[in-house]
């Protein structure tokens, strides 16, 4: 194991290359990761991120490493378009819905949890809110004034960026100068209180009407969106820990303002290495809920959508994310999920063969290098394709020893089955799927559709409405087609 440990390699977002992975404390990992904003159903892009971090951590803790993993909620201060003028998100949301903010933040966080259980993550360790840090994220404020990198304005608090650019290089992670960010900034309304155009909110002073406010040294309002991340990552990983992971989207500004926020209160850069996940496409395209492109988990999973053949399982789903590299886009089309799925049953299928194989006196196969290689793979900045690859390689193996085609010894047996399956359920997250009620019900509504497909043919209309009103009253919907009847 320890071996393993010792080859780890991470792709360090911050200095653009692959890096040995050394912790700051023998053995134990700090790991934080920017969690969801919870004012809107958790969409499939984000699901990605999550369901690769999970995966980072299930190997991190398989390596034999005590992983404290973070990730927080978003439930105040991350308002519209990601800027410091504006709507918070989450009262945007609260006051067209009419409920209050908390009644939002609730029922998504649930939600979000929901779909996370489903893809099988296993939850962090910690799960901090904003709300419920707003102290820390005062003090926080109160430690980057103290250091001259922040100046208040009208009961605003603002980050001095040209300031900490003289001693720290703002932009360091996103690879943006500040001459060139100075060049492209446009002016916006309230941009008055800023001495410059690049400050970003620390404390936003709150109108009467803002819905989510609380006291402060400078007066009633709220943090901004990028301090809460800063002060929780402090609070329970310390001023330097050893990953901070997200999407890619939220290398700037967040992260960077993340990376000037813990520098300037604490005189030191807090994170050691930013590792960052790519996009999903849908059908080659941009997911965009504007366009119309877009799919949530539950529709994938449900069938109730205008992009796939049919419903896939939420294993289905997650084996499939892990045919591309977590750096690497990912395009979801009905053709490669068809794909994965089959991918997914040869592979859930060998797993069950393993466990009945009869050992030989000796291996055809070197069952050790096959085991290595698995290792190999994600010690490689977590290349979970290519374990998947190694795995199947492993499969052909397997199903070769039932055929009588090749022998595996005692040992190597018992060393396939641990780490064949260490590997694709406690790594990977794959396990067997849950059998559905629409499993159950499949064969049901084919007899009944079968009776009302002859019933419109013998132009008995009443029976055939009377079937598909009753299904309708049952929550069963039949779709009428030029290929047939179909049915959710």
């Amino acid at each position: 194991m320890s071996t393993y440990k010792a080859n780890l390699a991470i792709y360090n977002s911050l200095t653009g290359q692959k890096e040995k992975f050394t912790p700051l404390h023998d053995g134990f990992v700090g790991l934080y990761v920017c969690g969801p904003t919870v004012y809107s159903n958790v969409h499939l892009g984000n699901c990605r991120t999550f369901i690769s971090f999970d995966v980072i951590y299930r190997y991190l803790t398989y390596l034999g490493y005590k992983v404290r993993y973070v990730r927080n909620i978003t439930d105040v201060g991350h308002l519209v378009d990601d800027a410091d003028q504006g709507e918070d998100k989450i009262a945007k949301k609260a006051r067209l819905e009419k409920l209050e903010p908390m009644e939002i933040v609730q029922s998504y966080t649930v939600d979000f949890h929901k779909v996370l259980n489903q893809f099988n993550n296993i939850p962090p360790n910690i799960e901090p809110t904003a709300t419920g840090h707003i102290i820390e994220q005062i003090e926080m404020v109160k430690a980057i004034l103290d250091k001259g990198f922040a100046y208040e304005s009208n009961g605003s608090v603002y980050f001095d960026v040209e300031k900490y650019n003289e001693s720290h290089p703002y932009g360091e992670l996103s690879g943006r100068k500040i001459e060139d960010l100075l060049s492209n900034t446009r002016d916006l309304d309230g941009q008055n209180e800023k001495r410059a155009p690049l400050d970003f909110a620390l404390w936003k002073n709150a109108s009467d009407e803002h819905l989510m406010k609380w006291p402060s040294p400078w007066g009633i309002g709220f943090p901004g969106w990028h301090l809460e991340c800063s002060a929780m990552s402090t609070k329970y990983l310390g001023k330097q820990f050893d990953i901070h992971g997200g999407g890619m989207d939220l290398k700037f500004p967040h992260h960077e303002c993340e990376i000037a926020q813990g520098t300037s209160a604490n005189g030191e850069s807090p994170v050691r290495y930013w590792m960052h996940g790519n996009m999903l496409t849908l059908n080659g395209k941009k997911m965009s809920k504007s366009t119309g492109n877009s799919i949530l988990p539950e529709e994938l999973f449900s069938g109730d959508n205008d992009f796939m053949e049919k419903a896939f399982d939420p294993m289905v789903v997650r084996f499939f994310m892990m045919q591309a590299h977590y750096r690497s886009t990912l395009d979801f089309t009905s053709e490669a999920l068809l794909a994965a799925e089959k991918g997914y049953n040869k592979l859930m299928e060998a797993l069950a063969t393993l466990e009945k194989l009869e050992a030989k006196e000796s291996s055809s196969v070197d069952v050790s290098s096959l085991v290595n290689s698995f290792y190999e793979a994600m010690s490689d900045d977590f290349n979970a394709p290519i374990l998947v690859a190694n795995l199947f390689e492993a499969v052909k193996f397997i199903n070769s020893v039932k055929d009588n085609k090749a022998t595996i010894s005692k040992n190597d047996l018992a060393l396939l089955q641990k780490e064949m399956n260490g590997f694709v359920t406690s790594v990977l997250g794959i396990s067997a799927q849950q059998e559905s009620s629409n499993d159950k019900l499949s064969p049901v509504m084919d007899l009944v559709l079968d009776l009302r497909q002859e019933a419109r043919i013998n132009k008995d209309w009443g029976t055939s409405d009377k079937i598909r009103d009753g299904l309708a009253a049952a929550g069963i919907v039949v779709k009428d087609g030029k290929d047939g009847s179909s049915w959710k």
